[in-house]
């Protein structure tokens, strides 16, 4: 019986078949499989034209027409179904500049990166596998399909993918492909950031990250990589106990930490990530730079956003080997008097009316963060009347 996933995208496969095409589950889905591992997307390849398969399911997305592929959406989930092809010169490394559609499946596998994802399964979970992967799933071993130099030179990207690899499954690289990745290493900086920086956030969440680590400075990769190339102590320096990061902002907090001369926004800009990811880097060096002085208190929690509260506890248990866990956090947050600002009992305007012939000015936010500061901490009541008598007591330095 196969696992729930592949039953639900079956009925795709047998609608493809009632209209005379073949149509198999193939790539990480089928390894995962092989492996038990938790299955992430189902892709399916068939014999179809992407125009065929528009023209027999009601709900398509042709998200990649152009190169065969098209998301067809079924009982609620989205499936990627591509057509059996094969592939031209990659120009731009990325992308072969012409494709062919082929009806059989046996050169499209070939086409593939690696020998463990060139595997398909039939909707009778049928495996078909012509070049060694379940052996080399048994081995674990990565292994390229064909010739190293051909598959690494048609998209660099792959070097990066197989150090993501042995991180994700704790495979070890045959010697003869990392032989070839080394030879063709250079060709990374021809590479668009945003392609490594997707690979490299799974490969620091791999469970066996230590395993990807090591091939990462074995190869030498920072030199053909943003920032890492100018501070090339940076990848060695990262501690031999490493444990996954979850996130991309986990992973540049870690090095700015580890480099604070390199900052949380040269590492953003260098590797085009997003605001959010900008944002919980930064929250996290925070958090991380008072702990190291104050320890866990009422003020490090309230500052830090509780969806970044297991990155936090990730990075103190990589830097200090110190085993806090995230519900020492959630204890803390669950006794705070206030959650955030707003639910001061004072505001900027009341504190203008008790300084009326004062200019407002920078004074003014630096005594509310005190006040908020105060509050959280648990040394002063949150009421107004408590608030203001401090305020008299502790008046601002009003320049």
């Amino acid at each position: 019986m196969l696992p729930k996933p592949f039953l639900m995208a079956r009925p795709v496969l047998e609608h493809i078949e009632k209209h005379n095409h073949k149509a198999y589950f193939v790539g990480g889905c089928v390894r995962d499989l092989l492996l038990g591992r938790p299955l992430g997307d189902i892709d399916i390849a068939t014999s179809a034209a992407p125009e065929y398969i528009q023209e027999i399911f009601p709900k398509v997305i042709p998200v990649g027409i152009e190169h065969g592929t098209v998301i067809v959406r079924h009982g609620k989930e989205s499936y990627e179904v591509t057509t059996f092809r094969v592939d031209g010169d990659y120009t731009d490394q990325r992308h072969p500049d012409t494709v062919q559609f082929i009806d059989e499946i046996d050169k499209d596998l070939e086409r593939r990166d690696f020998t463990i994802n060139a595997l398909a399964m039939d909707l009778n979970g049928n495996i078909i596998d012509l070049f060694g992967g379940r052996d080399d799933i048994d081995h674990q071993i990565i292994r390229t399909v064909g010739n190293g130099y051909e598959r690494f030179s048609e998209d660099p990207l792959r070097i990066i993918r197989a150090l993501r690899f042995s991180s994700q499954l704790g495979f070890t690289i045959q010697s003869k492909t990392l032989e070839e990745m080394a030879a063709l290493r250079e060709e990374i900086e021809n590479l668009a950031v945003e392609r490594i920086t997707n690979e490299f956030t799974k490969l620091f969440a791999g469970d066996y990250i230590s395993s990807g680590i090591s091939y990462l400075k074995e190869l030498e990769i920072g030199k053909f990589l943003p920032v890492m190339r100018d501070y090339p102590d940076i990848i060695h320096s990262i501690p031999s106990t490493i444990k996954p990061l979850k996130s991309f902002g986990e992973v540049i907090a870690l090095f700015h930490i580890l480099h604070p001369e390199v900052s949380v926004k040269h590492w953003v800009s260098s590797w085009k990530c997003s605001n959010k990811i900008k944002l919980e880097a930064l929250q996290l060096v925070q958090a991380y730079k008072y702990f190291k002085t104050k320890e866990m208190d009422p003020w490090l929690v309230y500052r830090l956003s509780p969806e970044f509260y297991a990155g936090f506890c990730r990075l103190v248990n990589i830097l200090d080997h110190s085993a806090i866990n995230i519900h020492e956090l959630i204890k803390i947050e669950d006794q705070l008097v206030i959650k955030n600002k707003s639910e001061l009992m004072i505001n900027g305007y009341d504190i203008v009316e008790l300084f009326p012939e004062k200019q407002k000015g920078p004074w003014l936010n630096h005594l509310l963060k005190r006040i908020e500061k105060e509050v959280v901490s648990g040394r002063l009541i949150n009421n107004k009347k408590e608030i203001k008598d401090w305020i008299k007591w502790n008046p601002p330095e009003i320049d």
